[in-house]
Formats: C-alpha cells, sequence, structure tokens
C-alpha cells in the first residue's frame, strides 16, 4: 500500500460508526456532483471496553467494515456521512498495519474436541 499518513481519514456516519479509510482523490473518486463518495478498504473502529487495575480502558479494534467481499472500494451515500476528518498519526499506522492484510482470509482454528 502506497499512502501517506494524511490520505487515512475518519469517516463518522449518521448510525453513530467511525469508519477509518484512504478517501481516493481525483479521478479514482467519484465526481463532486454525485451523492456517492468511494471509500478504499474501509476498516470499522470497534471501541471494546477493557478492565484494567486503574480502571476502564478503551481497547480499539479495526475490523473489516464489509465482510464477506473482495472489492476494496466501497461506495457509500454522500448523506450518511456525518463528518470527515484526519486520522491520528497512530490511527494512521494502526491502519496502515492492517489494510496491509485487508484481502488475506483469517485461519481457521481447528477444534479437536469438535464432533458433529
Amino acid at each position: 500500500m502506497h499512502h501517506t499518513t494524511e490520505n487515512i481519514k475518519i469517516v463518522k456516519l449518521i448510525n453513530g460508526e467511525d469508519v477509518v479509510c484512504i478517501l481516493p482523490i481525483g479521478d479514482k473518486q467519484l465526481p463532486t456532483e454525485s451523492k456517492l463518495m468511494r471509500l478504499e478498504r474501509p476498516l470499522l473502529i470497534k471501541y471494546v471496553p477493557q478492565m484494567t487495575m486503574a480502571g476502564f480502558k478503551d481497547y480499539i479494534a479495526l475490523i473489516k467494515w464489509c465482510s464477506y467481499t473482495p472489492d476494496q472500494i466501497i461506495t457509500i451515500p454522500k448523506d450518511k456521512i456525518m463528518t470527515i476528518t484526519s486520522a491520528t498519526v497512530e490511527m494512521s499506522n494502526s491502519y496502515i498495519s492492517i489494510a496491509n492484510t485487508y484481502n488475506q482470509k483469517p485461519v481457521p482454528i481447528k477444534n479437536s474436541k469438535y464432533t458433529t
């Protein structure tokens, strides 16, 4: 993946979801007058509360937003977007690390005790 951290954005949707992705620009994005927008390799930001010795702390997981598709470009309606912000350097680095394996399938864990 040949993107700089400036290309990585967080899209806040009206349903409350936060999606980190690359927003294609130029001829890779739809025309300005289109009611749709393209997102490249979108990952859902999942906030998972975690109990630590110091109290509750949020753990952030990045998971594939549109599962069960090999598509790397997802098109969404612009009217479903509340705002678009730049990602922090830390979020961008996490995103790049995970997005590089975007289409790899997880290795299933075989449970030897399972019987059918």
